[in-house]
């Protein structure tokens, strides 16, 4: 940062705080110009080098590149606690976040849902917090199709996540493995579990039932807010290919 002849150098406080207010809102740089005071053009060029730079600060802090078994230990710990639900290492599921459509891509991008999209993958902890992030691909594709193709099936095939071992459950004698839960897009595995076939239930399988929906429907219900945050990865690309926390893009 220095300063010109003709004019004095943005404060980074100040480009800080229209980056901030950009990710947070989704307000556009013409928007931004006129709350900050500062040319749109200016901002687009200072936007995503505060990016870059949080980047740089916090990606090892907020999506490390290997959770530790003490760490999966304790995100089951706090599912069993918050949400009565013993051994779950994370919540998966897919969103659709609405983009306009790319020029010479037809119809790859349009989703069932009758938008324009790409889609962001998600596992997520009990207190809503990302664990792993795959986002980008695009909107015609199923959840399935894209979690087939991601690391984390792998890892999660060879057993090299590093879950921790199996372990009875409460009020059982016979061990059971950690596991994932997700909807009826994911396959049933020994890490994965989804909800029931919807017909001839059991009691108790209403209730597991009943359980993982109210587990799933919270966290993914408040779409508007992740759609306020994520829209915005259309416009920045370099911001997210250079995440190693985010992958498949």
């Amino acid at each position: 940062m220095f300063n010109l002849y003709f004019r004095e150098a943005l404060e980074p406080g100040l480009k800080v705080a229209v980056t901030l207010r950009h990710l947070a809102t989704g307000a556009s740089y013409s928007d931004l110009m006129y709350s900050f005071r500062v040319g749109k053009n200016t901002i687009s060029k200072f936007v995503p080098e505060v990016l870059d730079a949080i980047i740089q600060e916090y990606s090892e802090e907020v999506l490390p590149a290997v959770v530790t078994a003490e760490q999966w230990q304790q995100i089951a710990d706090d599912f069993r606690t918050k949400w009565n639900f013993p051994h779950v290492c994370g919540a998966l599921d897919g969103k659709h976040v609405r983009i306009k459509n790319p020029k010479n891509s037809g119809s790859l991008f349009y989703n069932y849902k009758g938008f324009f999209s790409i889609i962001l993958l998600a596992l997520v902890d009990a207190n809503y917090k990302f664990i792993w992030v795959s986002v980008g691909a695009n909107g015609s594709a199923s959840d399935a199709q894209l979690f087939n193709n991601t690391e984390l099936r792998t890892m999660l095939e060879d057993n090299n996540l590093g879950l921790p071992d199996p372990e009875p459950l409460p009020g059982d004698d016979m061990n059971t493995p950690y596991f994932l839960i997700g909807d009826d897009a994911f396959p049933l595995r020994t890490w994965m579990m989804k909800p029931y076939s919807r017909r001839n239930l059991t009691n108790e399988e209403r209730i597991f039932n009943y359980r993982l929906d109210n587990l799933l429907n919270y966290y993914w219900q408040n779409s508007y807010a992740f759609n306020q945050k994520f829209v915005l990865i259309n416009q920045h690309r370099p911001f997210i290919s250079g995440c190693p926390g985010l992958d498949e893009w």
